[in-house]
């Protein structure tokens, strides 16, 4: 029998853990909670959820909704959504991470006393994934001015003869952001003034060396992971740095038999929207799927 261990150190963050916890303190009590966007980028949470009746909407249904409680899942929002719950008397369960309400929270006091030292504003530069939820809340807080740049292959859009203050997105890489800032500090104009930020969430930062030792010391790893999930794409790739033998799977049913044979040790590992049961039951898969390859 192969040794099939779970990584200790992936599952949900902190976050998500008190997001879904708030979730279902309300369906325990009422059966039903609207939720603003997935609550976490996994399906198969989801539909967990779902099933104790939580209705997942976008921001145009808020928008028609009236007197009802509506949960802000952990990436945040920006302010226009604070705006339109309060005309339309819906009750925020705010869920916001406490990590990414500082950080909108310290954007949001750079927009407000933004004074160039050229005549004008300085640039406010979040590196993050354009369109995902908390970079969506992020550039809210600047009524829609910020500046987002997914890579240094992108620094060609910010002016460098003006002022420019860069954050990052909270789970982005540490590296990425080391980066910008090092071709930033080469490029801008001796006259201007740059701060950087790094905000990037230390519970995630500190996955990537955890998880490549995780990862280098087996012969197989599975790591289990829902396609929204942008932390999951990072940490994944890091596991492939580590171990080649590495495979992207959503849930027990895509295991390939054939990734199995001769593997003596057996690595399974997620993102910090993977739940816990969900690599619990790729664990079963395995076993079973051993079983049934030696009674052949």
């Amino acid at each position: 029998m192969p040794v099939i261990e779970i990584d200790s150190a992936s599952g949900f963050c902190f976050g998500v853990t008190t997001a879904i916890s708030k979730a279902e303190e309300e369906l325990a009590e009422s059966g039903h909670l609207y939720c603003l966007g997935d609550i976490v980028h996994n399906s198969h949470e989801v539909s967990r959820l779902e099933q104790k009746g939580l209705e997942t909407i976008t921001h145009e249904q808020l928008r028609d909704l009236h007197d009802v409680k509506v949960l802000l899942r952990a990436h945040g929002e920006p302010p226009a959504t604070y705006e339109t719950a309060l005309s339309n008397h819906i009750e925020v369960i705010d869920a916001t991470c406490p990590v990414v309400l500082k950080l909108q929270q310290r954007i949001a006091a750079s927009y407000a006393s933004a004074c160039g030292t050229c005549g004008l504003p300085p640039q406010i530069v979040i590196y993050g994934k354009r369109g995902h939820a908390e970079v969506n809340g992020l550039v809210g807080q600047t009524a829609g001015t910020a500046l987002v740049i997914e890579s240094v292959d992108e620094i060609d859009n910010i002016d460098f003869t003006r002022d420019v203050i860069l954050y990052s997105q909270t789970t982005k890489s540490l590296q990425g952001f080391k980066q910008i800032v090092e071709q930033i500090q080469r490029r801008i104009a001796p006259d201007v003034h740059f701060a950087y930020y790094d905000t990037i969430c230390r519970s995630v930062a500190n996955r990537i060396p955890q998880i490549r030792q995780f990862a280098a010391r087996h012969e197989l790893i599975l790591f289990v992971c829902g396609s929204k999930s942008s932390n999951g794409r990072i940490l994944f790739a890091e596991c492939r740095a580590a171990n080649p033998n590495s495979h992207l799977i959503s849930n027990e049913d895509e295991i390939d038999p054939a990734w199995l044979v001769g593997k003596e040790r057996i690595g399974i590992c997620g993102a910090t929207s993977t739940p816990s049961w969900l690599m619990a039951h790729v664990k079963e898969r395995v076993a079973q799927l051993h079983d049934h390859s030696t009674q052949q």
